[in-house]
């Protein structure tokens, strides 16, 4: 499945929901699907800058591909940022990079989230990307 398959799946999913308390109730559901960091990457340098509250993300590199793993101590960030591992994780450091990530404003997390969170948001997006312009760089 591409990214955008992934994002597509998402837009479909919250497609189906009518309210913000409803969206909000499956970003919290979703935020129980993240698959887990290890403990002992819960540190400082894998935390991201930028989030209100604390949000570690992990990354990894196997066969080429990444794959993240994270945690958060408030549930919607969770939530928010399994949304993310969810498209991202698995694909090549050129794909990530190169991701538009539309899904964001199509199921209207922008204009929904609170400033702190939308900020935090960009945080995780702009980490990731980060991320794989590293791997990216070791390849070359």
């Amino acid at each position: 499945m591409t990214i955008n398959e992934k994002q597509d799946e998402l837009i479909e999913e919250f497609e189906f929901l009518t309210d913000w308390v409803d969206k909000y109730e499956h970003i919290i559901t979703s935020a129980k699907e993240l698959p887990l960091i290890d403990e002992e990457y819960k540190q400082d340098k894998y935390l991201i800058k930028g989030c209100q509250s604390k949000v570690w993300l992990y990354p990894e590199m196997k066969d080429g591909k990444v794959y993240f793993t994270a945690d958060s101590d408030a549930i919607i960030s969770k939530g928010l940022v399994n949304l993310i591992v969810q498209v991202l994780s698995g694909y090549s450091p050129s794909e990530i990079m190169d991701a538009d990530l539309y899904f964001i404003d199509r199921i209207g997390l922008k204009e929904h989230l609170s400033p702190t969170r939308s900020n935090g948001l960009l945080s995780m997006l702009k980490q990731i990307k980060m991320y794989a312009f590293a791997y990216n760089s070791l390849k070359a």
